[in-house]
């Protein structure tokens, strides 16, 4: 699933072929990984650094080697705790691409704004290239920016709910305003919601849960890479504009001279 040089998708410096991101928890199987992988056409996977066994054991065997690794800090509930698990991730070979994730709540798993807004600036001075996720909040998106995010990740609804875009509103906000990537993060559940997000504008989506919890994850991958496809090629067609209720509907075609029925308004009969 390539951008091409007329559409480039760029992450600090960095152009990726895809714009669909994938990730490696909730598997039945973590062998099911570089199937998903190929039929999605990503470029770029997370994992939790927790999962992350040096030597290539656990889920990191079954990552294609293709694939650029965005290590994530799930679990740490401060930017001082992310930071660590950065830490940890480029000690391991991960490389210096880190999606932050700041979060104490563990009833809804939202993300602590102010924490992350920390930690990416804690992340950028050690060398780091942080992708922070995001309540699609545009001050705390703004505040991350400031801290040199390279992108920024906001979610679509609750992460792991399939829920769709519940934030629609507030990511337009943010797709209009930022001069960074955004990618759309958690809660995605269908092909068709990732479809929407990249209609709208998004610079890509990252996507889970969907796939790995579907009947049939790599049919599944598959779907969503076309219709992150579609979605990026429909924006970029400039989808015409929508008439509110109460406006006169606009036919296709004109209805005058119908079987030479009179214009609308004429007077009807004859001389």
């Amino acid at each position: 699933m390539s951008t091409g040089t007329k559409d480039p998708f760029v992450i600090a410096g960095v152009t990726i072929a895809s714009r669909l991101f994938i990730g490696t928890g909730k598997y039945g199987s973590d062998a099911l990984i570089p199937a998903v992988a190929e039929a999605s056409g990503a470029s770029v996977i997370t994992v939790a650094m927790r999962r992350v066994d040096k030597g290539g054991k656990g889920v990191m065997g079954h990552i294609p080697s293709r694939l650029r690794l965005l290590p994530n800090t799930s679990g740490a509930r401060t930017a001082e705790e992310a930071l660590r698990l950065a830490r940890l991730a480029r000690a391991a070979g991960c490389g210096d691409w880190i999606k932050i994730e700041v979060i104490s709540d563990t009833r809804y798993l939202l993300p602590d704004g102010y924490g992350t807004a920390k930690a990416v600036e804690l992340m950028v001075k050690d060398g780091f290239v942080p992708l922070p996720y995001i309540n699609p909040d545009l001050y705390v998106a703004r505040d991350c920016v400031a801290a040199g995010a390279a992108a920024v990740m906001p979610l679509g609804a609750p992460i792991g709910t399939n829920r769709g875009l519940q934030t629609r509103e507030m990511l337009a906000i943010l797709i209009e305003e930022m001069e960074v990537p955004v990618v759309v993060d958690a809660g995605l559940g269908r092909p068709s919601q990732a479809c929407e997000a990249m209609e709208m504008g998004a610079d890509a989506c990252l996507v889970n849960t969907a796939i790995a919890t579907a009947s049939d994850p790599v049919a599944m991958a598959g779907a969503f890479r076309d219709a992150v496809i579609a979605g990026r090629t429909a924006w970029l067609a400039g989808p015409g504009g929508v008439k509110e209720r109460g406006e006169a509907a606009d036919p296709s075609s004109p209805l005058t001279g119908f079987l030479g029925s009179p214009a609308p308004g004429a007077a009807a009969g004859g001389a």
